[in-house]
């Protein structure tokens, strides 16, 4: 058996109408691929969903779960600087018949609230599949607990078996984590960057460039070092939404404190961010001058097109980049993309679409299919983008692209430049 792909025109020419059913978790057994080191792992990479809930500042987190889930997470809260900020609430045989834990989570909170020096002024609780399974009502023990602890008590959901729902729990996350803001008077000059847990380069040109047309308060959650810094986000006059697993998040928040939402896409086609810009200034009825950051970009991209002029690249999943827009970017540029190794949806299409117009034998892999344990390596690949690609082609120099801080515009694929002229 050949592990599964399609081509890039094959891809294109099925559509919306027949889109392969391989694509689709839920259709069969799911290959924990090379992705899984950076992209499932609570210990690994970037951020799942509990440390994403630790996002709100001066918030700790109560777990409450199997030893087995409990464990897991040790690995995250030793790792990466959580663990004094990470408490666990574990459930034994009886607990998972009964429920009768959740009687107890109260009471946990109140010990958590009370026997830490310097004291929260939040607690994120998260259950895990099991209470997903007892249908535990996870918003009425927090506000038990908040009112018997005196401080803010925000539910938030580790359900793996949810991934595939309309609310999966990294959609969910990121609501919870906007759930504290309450509606304040709004400040004209405010806005809220929505997507990432952590912030955005500090030479992101969006920085200068909205500063310059009157919108100096820009706000990120990953940049917020106290609770009272994080509520002023709710003076925002609109929010703009830089990831789609935060549409969820911007729709509460419109709803809930009036606050309106753009949405914005991460491009490395330097003609697509200005274009981008141009649109966004049209909707804010500003226009915004990015020739300096332009010019800077396709300055930069000749310089590294003239030094390699010929390159092939194989693309995986776990980078700061939707995979299938950085692929047809890649071509644009006049290079190969010989392999794609990533999991699409029906929203890729349009991307898959340019690919295939311009490279129509490009194989795309289903990163999640069992058969890619067959994958061997083929065809000659100079670089390769995502630790998982590496995995395939381990020969070819890497680039993982996958830091915590978030590039965006011209100066992420400026950034993109440097980190490939370094392997190179």
């Amino acid at each position: 058996m050949e592990p599964f792909y399609l081509t890039a025109a094959e891809f294109a020419r099925r559509g919306r109408s027949d889109f392969p059913k391989e694509e689709s978790p839920s259709h069969a057994l799911i290959y924990s691929s090379p992705a899984t080191l950076s992209y499932n792992s609570p210990g690994a990479n970037g951020y799942g969903v509990k440390r994403a809930g630790l996002a709100i500042p001066e918030s700790v987190m109560l777990l409450v779960s199997p030893g087995c889930c409990g464990r897991n997470s040790t690995i995250l809260s030793s790792v990466s600087g959580y663990s004094d900020r990470m408490f666990y609430l574990l459930m034994d045989e009886t607990d998972l018949v009964t429920g009768r834990h959740l009687k107890k989570i109260p009471q946990a909170v109140r010990e958590i609230v009370e026997v830490p020096e310097k004291k929260p002024k939040v607690v994120v609780i998260c259950i895990t599949c099991v209470d997903a399974l007892l249908g535990t009502d996870l918003v009425r023990i927090c506000k038990k607990a908040e009112q018997e602890s005196g401080v803010h008590v925000v539910p938030s959901y580790m359900y793996a078996l949810m991934r595939e729902g309309t609310k999966p729990p990294m959609t969910a996350i990121r609501q919870s984590v906007y759930s504290l803001l309450e509606k304040r008077p709004k400040n004209p000059h405010a806005v809220n960057l929505l997507g990432q847990f952590a912030p955005y380069d500090d030479d992101c040109e969006i920085y200068p460039m909205f500063r310059k047309v009157g919108l100096t308060k820009i706000r990120e959650i990953g940049r917020m070092k106290t609770l009272d810094e994080y509520l002023e986000m709710g003076e925002a006059n609109f929010n703009l939404v830089l990831n789609p697993e935060t549409r969820y998040a911007a729709d509460d928040l419109m709803e809930r404190l009036g606050m309106p939402y753009i949405e914005m896409t991460r491009f490395y086609d330097p003609d697509r961010i200005a274009k981008q810009y141009a649109l966004l200034g049209g909707a804010l009825g500003v226009k915004f001058d990015d020739t300096k950051w332009h010019a800077e970009a396709e300055a930069a991209l000749s310089a590294f097109r003239e030094r390699h002029p010929e390159l092939t690249f194989a693309v995986g999943q776990t980078l700061n980049a939707n995979p299938f827009e950085l692929s047809a970017a890649l071509l644009k540029f006049g290079y190969r993309v010989e392999r794609i190794f990533a999991n699409a949806s029906p929203d890729d299409l349009p991307f898959i679409t340019r690919i295939a117009n311009m490279s129509p034998e490009t194989r795309i892999y289903t990163s999640i299919s069992p058969t890619m344990m067959l994958y061997k390596c083929e065809g000659s690949v100079d670089i390769t983008l995502g630790k998982d690609a590496a995995y395939y082609y381990p020969d070819a120099a890497n680039v993982p692209f996958f830091s915590d801080v978030q590039p965006f515009g011209y100066t992420g694929l400026m950034r993109l430049l440097r980190e490939m002229e370094e392997v190179l």
